[in-house]
């Protein structure tokens, strides 16, 4: 009779530990799932900012209604001289809820918050990442700024690269809507964009139709790589997953593109390729 009941206990004792870690299962299971989907909201609400500035077409039409749709915003400056005392303050947009007067007040300067860092790489000392349309150099010695660009461009990265005697700003930004969508973002062309602080002056590297994909510093210079997107089907937008890349080398100083790969060479890995050879 007693071992009865002591198989009794130990098999309620069983199904109350077996519950229990069913129980913990489960908990840990929706756990994972919360955080998985938080990441994913986080990572695409911040995907969500970077829409770019109107184009051309849309200006235009909304200039003829003496109307706008978005706002200058300006971010946190960072230092960027340590010496010099000189920073950076990257320039931001905000999309109106709803169009408003072009001649009327702006409510005051909007401070953009959310502001997200990229991790040193390489050569480059830091990153800066947002919906950016200019940049501007403010001079704390001498109370000076100056703004990088004249035109209209979108960007979403600034990087800074550090060399003995000079420091770099680069951007990979859109300047025309290639892809026609009525919006300058990153799913249109983009041309490198370098600012020397030494020289006090931006060079653009670019080739018609074609978009800056990446780039890199060739060991110690200040000369990189730089990788192009083609579009082969010509609808104005580089898709990395089916559109081939060329490369080409960039003379920083010269301001020269070079290929890194000769004709014949790229003809006979062609020609291999495609077993005509």
């Amino acid at each position: 009779m007693k071992i009865e009941k002591v198989k009794n206990y130990n098999q309620k004792l069983l199904a109350i530990l077996g519950t229990l870690a069913a129980l913990f299962l489960v908990i840990a299971l929706i756990a994972f799932i919360s955080i998985i989907i938080k990441e994913n909201r986080d990572y695409s609400s911040y995907d969500d900012v970077e829409t770019g500035i109107l184009s051309d077409e849309k200006i235009e039409k909304l200039q003829k209604e003496n109307k706008r749709l978005q706002v200058i915003s300006y971010e946190t400056p960072k230092l960027i001289d340590t010496l010099k005392s000189v920073y950076i303050i990257p320039v931001s947009h905000k999309m109106l809820n709803q169009k408003e007067d072009i001649n009327g007040i702006l409510n005051g300067f909007v401070s953009a918050s959310g502001e997200q860092y990229a991790s040193s790489n390489n050569r480059y000392s830091s990153g800066f990442y947002g919906a950016y349309n200019n940049v501007i150099i403010y001079d704390q010695n001498n109370q000076i700024n100056k703004k990088l660009f004249d035109k209209r461009v979108n960007f979403n990265t600034i990087h800074t690269a550090y060399f003995d005697n000079d420091i770099l700003l680069l951007m990979q930004a859109s300047e025309k809507d290639t892809y026609k969508d009525g919006v300058l973002n990153l799913e249109d062309f983009k041309s490198l964009y370098i600012y020397s602080f030494n020289q006090k002056e931006m060079k653009k590297v670019s080739i018609e139709g074609m978009d800056v994909f990446n780039y890199k510093f060739l060991n110690n210079s200040t000369d990189l790589i730089i990788e192009f997107g083609i579009d082969k089907n010509s609808d104005g937008q580089y898709e990395s997953y089916n559109e081939p890349i060329l490369i080409k080398t960039y003379d920083f100083k010269s301001g020269t593109l070079s290929d890194i790969i000769d004709n014949q060479t790229h003809s006979e890995l062609q020609k291999t390729l495609e077993g005509s050879e």
